[in-house]
């Protein structure tokens, strides 16, 4: 066998993984946050425990996590949909506006995240502030190609900056389930509360670093001529599902579960 459908099936598997742990994402994100916000609750938000959400008398500050939060669930879903051949296929006006809105999205939450990091201090330490611009610089990047290679129609170019795009823009999605996973299977070993451990630096850059690295990963094996590289990537690929599912279990009982009602 050439690998090919081990392949292609390990790409699959990731995915519906994804999917179920970011649909339970978007569903904490509406049940919460979007309910406070719509009542005008918005001490509410600090019902779940946050670096800084609403400060009483910082409207800006207050507002910006409003509109950063919300979209989340916004580009969450939008890069989802983008993520489905048959909707590329058999919708590609759909995808087109669909992609429009992801890649505007990412960019207004990768500099509302760049201000809510430096200039109202949302982070737990330096570190932290680090890895989390360095990942916001990366979706402008991304995007900007993304959207660039689809004006000039290569679309074999736009297809692979976009997904780097969906990656870099869910490195915060990755982050809670990386720091769920690694909880759970080693009991918080190298870990603490301002997130400045080894275990911590390691999962805050690698939260889109190793997704990045993966893709890179199954996309040239996709290519090679060699199944045998297909077939590690393929069981690469199974790995990684099985740790984000892990990570998904333990994100959804101990992290979101509570705020999804």
């Amino acid at each position: 066998m050439s690998g090919a459908p081990l392949l292609r099936r390990s790409g699959l598997i990731w995915f519906c993984v994804a999917a179920v742990g970011q649909a339970a994402f978007v569903w904490m994100i509406l049940a919460h946050f979007g309910r406070r916000t719509l009542v005008g609750d918005f001490a509410g938000w600090n019902d779940k425990p946050l670096i800084k959400g609403y400060a009483p008398g910082d409207d800006a500050g207050n507002l910006m996590f409003a509109v950063h939060v919300l979209l989340a669930a916004v580009v969450t879903l939008s890069g989802l949909m983008q993520l489905i051949p048959a909707l590329r296929r058999r919708a590609p006006g759909l995808h087109r506006w669909n992609g429009r809105v992801f890649l505007t999205t990412a960019v207004i939450m990768a500099v509302g995240g760049l201000w809510l990091t430096w200039e109202r201090g949302t982070y737990l330490s330096l570190i932290s502030a680090i890895a989390v611009s360095v990942d916001g610089v990366l979706i402008l990047i991304f995007a900007a190609l993304a959207w660039r290679t689809a004006v000039e129609r290569n679309f074999e170019a736009h297809r692979r900056w976009a997904m780097r795009a969906f990656l870099a823009v869910n490195g915060v999605w990755f982050l809670r389930v990386g720091l769920m996973a690694w909880a759970i299977a080693t009991g918080g070993l190298g870990m603490n509360q301002t997130l400045s451990g080894p275990a911590d630096v390691v999962l805050q850059f690698g939260a889109y670093l190793i997704p990045l690295a993966m893709f890179e990963a199954y996309w040239r094996a996709g290519r090679s001529a060699r199944p045998a590289a297909r077939r590690l990537t393929a069981a690469g690929m199974v790995l990684a599902a099985a740790v984000t599912a892990l990570g998904v279990f333990g994100a959804v009982a101990f992290m979101w579960g509570p705020y999804m009602i």
